[in-house]
């Protein structure tokens, strides 16, 4: 029976480690201190955040990172994307070259502006990186924890290890699907919460299924534009890492970047916000992130601009989405040193 590390008691590390101990699977959780890993052992989860959620048998809970990555033959990293580095640096000396590294956070180091695979890469020995996975896609904890049905896509540059990573992780209702492309899957992940709080600030605004189609629209786009700027293919957004994470995290009261948006729209400050939610918002640190890749970059990105002077100057929410759902029309793929058009002119010169 293989063995699984999840380092992280993030609501979705406990998620996966529940989904996968209930697939029959041995599964050890990490937690960064003993005083948690006791309550969790005798407590559970927090049943605030996880009602109605117990730990299977099989489902053991250590702060010994040794314990928890013995034998494993994949660790899932679900822990917030500002940590990932430090927490890396408490399990590398544990790692072996046959384990899956699996990364589960969505979001971009701030400062370093890295996606998660790069920081992971980083921070284990070169001769483990070619073992490194994405999972990403519309994966709404709680409706997981139900038993509902669910996709998420796997990417890893080597195919084989995308399918061993595939069989290990797919579950009854819990499919998942392969990718070659690893940048795409990442950022789509990633991307997604940024529109996000714009969608919950046109829901908190009360502006309608009209402008909110039109924005998750433009976002959707503004994302691919990022991301074939950045080395990946614009299909990838329309998967399930892109428009499938994109409307379940828009969509959702259950998104926490949703929620902070509609929070925004009603006149809240912005910290309140933050310090009052019990799990990471991660479209917050990952907007400065992009609007910086995009300044150095010269790439137009008005959702993405008018949320960071929102979020970090402090610019009045109602009238910043009102100018930015007013702007005025042009070509839908027409952007300042967008490479959409000439992405697409390509394949059509290829497939004549």
């Amino acid at each position: 029976m293989p063995k699984i590390a999840v380092i992280g008691t993030t609501t979705w590390g406990i998620t996966l480690a529940v989904v996968l101990t209930n697939k029959g699977l041995e599964v050890r959780l990490w937690a960064r201190t003993e005083e948690e890993a006791i309550r969790l052992r005798e407590k559970g989860p927090d049943s605030h955040r996880l009602p109605h959620v117990t730990f299977p048998p099989q489902l053991s809970v250590t702060s010994s990172p040794k314990k928890a990555l013995s034998r494993a033959a994949a660790v899932i990293l679900a822990v917030p994307s500002q940590t990932m580095r430090q927490n890396l640096k408490a399990i590398k000396d544990h790692l072996k070259e046959s384990m899956l590294i699996i990364n589960a956070a969505k979001g971009l180091e701030t400062g370093s502006n890295k996606r998660m695979s790069q920081v992971i890469a980083e921070e284990i020995p070169p001769g483990y990186r070619h073992n490194i996975c994405i999972l990403s896609g519309p994966n709404l904890f709680r409706e997981i924890l139900l038993g509902l049905p669910a996709s998420a896509v796997l990417a890893a540059e080597d195919n084989a290890i995308a399918k061993k990573a595939q069989k290990l992780l797919t579950a009854p209702n819990f499919s998942i699907y392969t990718n070659n492309d690893v940048i795409g899957v990442e950022l789509g992940g990633a991307l997604k919460n940024v529109i996000a709080l714009g969608a919950g600030m046109v829901d908190g605004l009360g502006y309608g299924d009209n402008s909110k189609a039109a924005f998750i629209t433009r976002g959707l786009t503004e994302m691919a534009a990022l991301s074939v700027a950045l080395g990946s293919s614009p299909l990838t957004l329309s998967g399930l890492a892109g428009l499938g994470d994109l409307i379940a995290t828009c969509a959702s009261p259950l998104s926490r970047n949703h929620y902070v948006g509609v929070e925004l729209a009603k006149g809240r400050n912005l910290e309140d916000i933050l310090v009052s939610m019990r799990d990471v918002a991660e479209g917050v640190s990952t907007t400065a992130a992009v609007w910086s890749i995009a300044q150095g970059l010269q790439l137009e990105m008005p959702i993405t601009e008018k949320m960071y002077q929102i979020l970090y100057n402090g610019a009045d929410t109602r009238q910043t989405i009102t100018e930015l759902l007013g702007a005025r029309g042009r070509h839908e793929l027409s952007g300042r040193k967008w490479k959409l058009f000439s992405f697409f002119k390509r394949r059509r010169r290829a497939e004549v």
